[in-house]
């Protein structure tokens, strides 16, 4: 079961605070000025609520409306939003600049589910001691995991020195 909280933004009923108010009934039609007191008899008499839509200073508007049905609908409208939108995570994958074939393959092999899930990889080379020495080595190494994963993925940047760490991000191929 699934439970809604309607928190409360716009003022209902004996909440607002105004002589006057222009009212649009529950049809959207107008039924232009009158005392804040007849308004909210006319709500009672439909039993609906008086919610003010739009708080004019010299004479806000209210529409006669069932409030609760319009929150849970907005409530609703919220929900189906967040599940329409793309969400993706960074996934990392470490390596060194003298990694073996076999290490290469399992690396790739993964990064490849990661970006097919629609993840993006982060592919970070780190550099221990003396390899710092051969940098272009490392960098043979990131260019060649995205030439490995070029038929479903693109390179958001170029093989990027910080420290002793490069590393290359890679996202899936846009969908034709």
């Amino acid at each position: 079961m699934e439970v809604f909280y309607i928190k409360q933004e716009l003022p209902i009923n004996e909440q607002i605070r105004a002589n006057k108010v222009q009212v649009i009934d529950e049809n959207g039609e107008k039924k232009g000025a009158m005392d804040l007191t007849d308004a909210l008899d006319l709500a009672y008499e439909k039993k609906l609520d008086l919610v003010m839509v739009a708080p004019n200073p010299e004479m806000p508007v209210c529409k006669i409306m069932n409030y609760g049905k319009y929150k849970f609908e907005q409530a609703k409208r919220e929900k189906e939003a967040r599940k329409k939108q793309k969400t993706f995570e960074l996934k990392e994958i470490r390596i060194t600049p003298n990694i073996e074939q076999h290490d290469f393959e399992f690396k790739s092999k993964n990064a490849r589910k990661f970006l097919e899930e629609g993840n993006k990889v982060k592919i970070t080379l780190k550099f221990r001691g003396r390899e710092m020495n051969y940098v272009k080595l490392g960098e043979q190494v990131l260019n060649k995991f995205i030439e490995d994963l070029s038929d479903i993925s693109v390179s958001e940047k170029k093989p990027v020195l910080e420290g002793k760490n490069m590393f290359i991000i890679l996202a899936k191929k846009a969908d034709k």
